[in-house]
């Protein structure tokens, strides 16, 4: 099978494009296949750091093929934007980066419902998005009356179209209670569009038909999840979710390439636990431990700038979503981070209601009322910059990635100390904790 996937197991900026970046060396293709624009992965290599955000982290290897897949949500002016960036550092393009025909397009009424729906939850709450238009995009997409897609912009029908979807929107701003945005000109928001189109021209093709006829011929693609398994709009933390499937069960509606091709699945953890905008965070702390994890791992959006929520590791909540993504091993990264405390701590279990589980509730309200169960372990001292090897890891840092193999029940096979790719150790799966095998509920 020549498939691999990259899933972020907790709420996403799990650092997963470092470990994309590090595995495009043994793969042909890399795909993103689902999200948008609210996406942001960073890659550091020999003192150079690529900021990307819709674009696969692979295009920084020039043997390989990106495709972004027609699960995603595609904002031109952001793509365009990020390809002007990567030309004008020497990074080629043309006959490398495809971008599926059957990607919904984002417009500007997305982005103004964005900014109009985000603080509707029913009590007056905030799901806290990027304001990119995301969303809207998808609720539009599965609609389908509203929805265009990116070959639709090449077909004589996309003027009366662009028409009749900015007539519609219009007639709903108006009714808006307070805020309304200003009315769409229909005429202009097509002539930006076609220029946006015929500027994507050489890269717009059937990506399904590309990946099916590579797979078919065995050529190794990676495949590069977007934000976190516990986003997933349908086995996340609902409603402060995105609105994909961001868990590994998005991988074949995203991608259009079915699961049989697909044989390693590398679930993405940091060291402890972030999280952005509205919603649960059992193991959040709005202390000086935050303050610490956030500084010293520079715990901002790449997209937002928003500062994230920081808290300890919570192995309930990643021993479900490693389960969920059908996760074969793990990725610690950031552990250089930790380093400093004097005591670290783990979330093994929840109590709610009194009652202690080590399952991951399926609803919100439950999620909001359970209490960590924490375990506390050695910390350590030593930076961890100039470490290359396990071997040379102080043996507290090593005690406490073994413990989160252990309740994860998957091997930990990568870890990272710092964010260049010479920072990174691989650990032999066999000797690297224990090995795959399904993980039983914890029920006390």
């Amino acid at each position: 099978m020549p498939g691999t996937c990259v899933i972020g197991l907790q709420w996403g900026d799990e650092a997963k494009g470092k470990l994309v970046d590090i595995l495009t060396e043994d793969h042909d293709i890399v795909v993103r296949y689902a999200g948008g624009a609210n996406a942001g992965h960073t890659v550091v290599s020999a003192g150079q750091t690529w900021k990307l955000s819709i674009i696969p982290s692979g295009i920084l290897r020039p043997a390989v093929d990106c495709v972004i897949a027609g699960g995603v949500v595609l904002d031109p002016a952001k793509v365009i934007d990020e390809m002007d960036g990567l030309e004008a550092r020497g990074v080629a393009m043309r006959g490398r980066l495809r971008i599926s025909d059957r990607a919904h397009v984002v417009f500007p009424w997305h982005l103004a419902e964005d900014r109009l729906l985000d603080g509707s939850l029913s009590g007056g709450g905030t799901i806290g998005t990027t304001g990119r238009g995301i969303g809207p995009c998808y609720r539009d997409k599965v609609g389908r009356s509203l929805a265009i897609r990116l070959g639709d912009l090449y077909r004589p029908a996309c003027r009366a179209r662009v028409e009749h979807v900015a007539t519609f929107k219009n007639r709903l701003f108006t009714a808006w209670p307070a805020g309304a945005p200003e009315p769409l000109d229909p005429a202009a928001i097509h002539a930006t569009y076609s220029a946006y189109a015929e500027r994507l021209r050489p890269y717009v093709t059937d990506t399904t038909a590309f990946l099916l006829d590579a797979v078919e011929q065995g050529r190794r693609v990676l495949f590069e999840g977007a934000q976190g398994a516990l986003l997933d709009i349908d086995h996340g933390t609902f409603p402060y979710v995105t609105s994909s499937n961001s868990s590994g069960v998005g991988v074949a509606s995203g991608s259009g390439v079915p699961g049989r091709w697909v044989d390693r699945v590398i679930g993405v953890l940091k060291a402890y636990s972030t999280r952005v905008g509205g919603g649960p965070m059992p193991t959040e702390q709005d202390n000086a431990t935050g303050v610490h994890i956030r500084e010293r791992g520079r715990e901002y959006g790449t997209v937002t700038k928003r500062p994230r929520r920081c808290g300890w590791f919570d192995a309930v909540a990643a021993r479900y979503s490693a389960r969920l993504s059908g996760v074969d091993e793990l990725a610690v990264m950031l552990l250089d981070v930790l380093g400093g405390l004097d005591e670290i701590r783990i979330c093994s279990a929840y109590e709610i209601d009194g009652q202690r589980t080590g399952r991951f509730p399926s609803q919100i309200e439950d999620l909001e009322r359970a209490v960590p169960v924490y375990e506390t372990l050695p910390g350590w001292r030593q930076e961890l910059d100039a470490v290359r090897s396990e071997g040379d890891l102080p043996i507290n840092a090593r005690r406490y990635v073994d413990r989160i193999s252990e309740l994860i029940g998957r091997p930990v096979t990568v870890v990272s100390i710092g964010p260049d790719r010479a920072q990174t150790i691989l650990r032999d799966p066999e000797t690297s904790g224990r090995p795959w095998q399904p993980q039983q509920p914890v029920n006390a």
